[in-house]
């Protein structure tokens, strides 16, 4: 792969981008209109020889294999033993998926039902406001999700606690009636101890203030065992099997957040539009392939040009956590050193991920994405309309923001351009160095995601694009894209430390600047 990479990024060298519309067809030719959203990657370098090149890339790695073994209940997360279907828990009109023989989408449909039933209970009931305690994938998926479809959301006030620090909770709980709160505990194995350290203190909360805990948690983990022995009932506890990922789960149980915000019926159509983009990654040839193209694009600019970093840009207010969802998703599921064989690597992995919604960000790190040393490949997102119909002028000329920062990427602005529009202020050698400042170098790639409005059916498309977009890369580069081994080593670490931190053990056997850091932790901490 990487010498294939490395012969198209000689051959293009320092083409600039703009001149590959000097082909009026090529808008079009390098986009892709799927599931109702338009895919733009016709502001990069991929041309007609390089995307060839990319998807006999993807068909020598049998991606097309490797996805029908995904979908078709093989473990594919070979270095613990799983399948990877959290595909089966949107596959609401699909047919049966078998894992071990056995069917697992009756299961799936149950526990739907059963969280639809719960959903109502809570929506019909004086609850005011819901808490889910949760880290990592049970806090990112819905916190983003319930956030982005706010438009949507009828039932109690959500909010999201997962940080161990005691200012989360503390400051949540301030929001929150004592007397009409409910607190959802997601945790697979009940044990987590962020969460199940901010579900005490939760639980304490109730009973400093007279109120009874009984039916005010709800557990989202498949150790009923220690949910029941928690207090919480059987009724109130929905579990989920090993082959779901907790950065893959906001389409089952640990989506009750979501579910309890904009009800039952939109929560099913977030997980139809989740199905639509499914369908269309299994059905797709690779060149007309949303996720395939994205991926691909990815890697070019990753691997392919060493552009190490990727900025995602939703234009979109209520995407504001879609850069954190995505940086989990990509980060953890492709941030990895070894092979599938356990060989090392033998290129760069997945890129950092990062991103804020704009206009914001506009005023913040836009500066070193337009006029910095390094080239950072940007992913734009917008909606073609937005959901306040009275302030229509909001939302076009956030659209022109959108839109004119990818040509500004693209095109920059010439040491000549700088020049003249500083030409009335300036002479001689002042006029160059002042132009010099003004200089945009462009030639710096971005794509564009449109799509008609930000409802659940698309929000679910999107989520889905994303994940399958990993998969893609995790294929090609030949990585586990569903363990995380790499979130062990400090949790271990953290709890042989807490003994130490609390001044109940010494720091024998520490390094000289652990020993120091919590030396003067004692003194100062209180």
């Amino acid at each position: 792969m990487l010498d294939i990479l490395k012969d198209h990024a000689a051959r293009i060298g320092d083409r600039r981008i703009e001149t590959l519309f000097d082909d009026s067809g090529r808008a079009g030719a390098f986009s892709l209109d799927a599931c109702g959203m338009l895919f733009d990657y016709s502001k990069t370098q991929v041309d007609t020889a390089l995307r060839d090149a990319l998807i006999g890339i993807a068909e020598a790695a049998g991606v097309a294999q490797r996805r029908d073994a995904m979908f078709g209940g093989r473990k594919i997360n070979e270095t613990e033993g799983r399948a990877v279907l959290h595909t089966a828990l949107r596959n609401l009109d699909g047919g049966p998926v078998l894992v071990d023989g056995q069917d697992v989408m009756p299961g799936v449909l149950e526990t739907l039902a059963r969280m639809e039933t719960v959903a109502r209970d809570i929506r019909a009931g004086d609850i005011a406001d819901v808490v889910n305690i949760g880290i990592g994938g049970s806090d990112l998926g819905p916190a983003m999700a319930v956030r982005a479809l706010s438009p949507y959301h009828d039932g109690p006030r959500c909010h999201f606690v997962s940080n161990v620090d005691g200012a989360d909770i503390a400051d949540t709980l301030r929001l929150c009636d004592p007397a009409r709160t409910l607190f959802i505990v997601a945790s697979k194995t009940f044990t987590t101890i962020e969460t199940m350290t901010n579900a005490r203190t939760a639980r304490a909360w109730l009973s400093d203030h007279g109120v009874s805990t009984d039916g005010r948690f709800v557990a989202l983990s498949s150790n009923t065992e220690a949910a029941a022995e928690w207090g919480i009932p059987g009724d109130r506890v929905l579990g989920f099997e090993d082959w779901v990922g907790g950065r893959y789960s906001v389409w089952g149980p640990i989506g009750l957040s979501v579910m309890i915000a904009i009800g039952p019926e939109a929560f099913r159509a977030f997980l139809r539009g989740a199905q639509a983009m499914d369908t269309h990654f299994r059905a797709a040839a690779l060149p007309e392939n949303m996720p395939v193209l994205l991926a691909l694009v990815g890697l070019w600019h990753n691997q392919g040009q060493g552009h190490a970093t990727r900025a995602v840009l939703p234009y979109d207010n209520r995407l504001a956590r879609l850069p954190a969802y995505l940086q989990q998703l990509e980060m953890e599921s492709n941030g990895k050193g070894v092979a599938m064989d356990g060989s090392t690597l033998a290129c760069q992995s997945g890129p950092v991920v990062w991103g804020e919604p704009g206009t914001n960000g506009q005023h913040a790190f836009y500066q070193l994405i337009h006029q910095g040393t390094r080239v950072i490949p940007c992913e734009f997102l917008v909606a073609a309309r937005g959901h306040e119909p009275d302030l229509k002028h909001h939302h076009d000329l956030l659209v022109a923001n959108c839109l004119a920062q990818s040509e500004a990427l693209m095109r920059g602005r010439s040491l000549n351009e700088a020049r003249a529009r500083v030409a009335d202020k300036f002479t001689g050698a002042e006029l160059d160095r002042q132009a010099r400042h003004r200089v945009f170098p462009g030639n710096r790639p971005s794509t564009t995601l449109i799509y008609p409005r930000l409802d659940p059916e698309t929000l679910g498309k999107i989520i889905a694009l994303y994940e399958h977009r990993v998969f893609v890369e995790g294929v090609i580069l030949d990585i586990n894209s569903y363990d995380q081994w790499g979130v062990e080593l400090g949790k271990e670490l953290a709890t042989a430390l807490g003994p130490v931190v609390s001044g109940e053990a010494g720091t024998q056997g520490k390094d000289g600047s652990t020993a120091q850091l919590v030396s003067y932790k004692l003194r100062h901490g209180g």
